[in-house]
């Protein structure tokens, strides 16, 4: 018994290791690109941005960011083009990760103003718009 509560221990370790390094990744990536937004910031600025929900499209049709469209983060290498890097790019997605792996991607491919949804769709509290099937 000791030697499973010693498994146990260890394999917990490494669970609660693993989040800390993810959640220290995200803080490391966040501070690098810069551009986390509030609710309210995000709701001032969006006129004057390119809104993209980098979700996949069955999430984006139920519910979005009125005025957003749809990249999808597993399209965005394919599709990137078709946003301008002149004009701020303004992200949000449920998962913070993703948004800013979608970020880095684009700052990598020249964009400067990419900004984010700081506590995800989830927390928006703007309009929103569901899509017809």
């Amino acid at each position: 018994m000791s030697q499973f509560l010693i498994i146990l221990d260890v394999v917990l370790g490494a669970i609660v290791i693993a989040f800390v390094a993810v959640w220290g990744w995200n803080k490391i990536q966040a501070k690098r690109i810069g551009g986390r937004l509030d609710n309210d910031e995000f709701n001032k600025g969006m006129r004057k941005a390119q809104i993209v929900d980098v979700r996949e499209k069955e999430p984006f049709k139920r519910k979005h960011i009125d005025g957003a469209r749809n990249l999808p983060y597993t399209m965005l290498k394919y599709q990137y083009s078709e946003l301008r890097p002149d004009l701020p790019v303004y992200l949000y997605s449920d998962s913070l990760t993703m948004t800013l792996r979608a970020a880095s991607f684009l700052k990598k491919k020249g964009f400067k103003s990419i900004y984010w949804l700081k506590d995800g769709f989830e927390e928006w509290k703007g309009r929103t718009k569901s899509s017809k099937y």
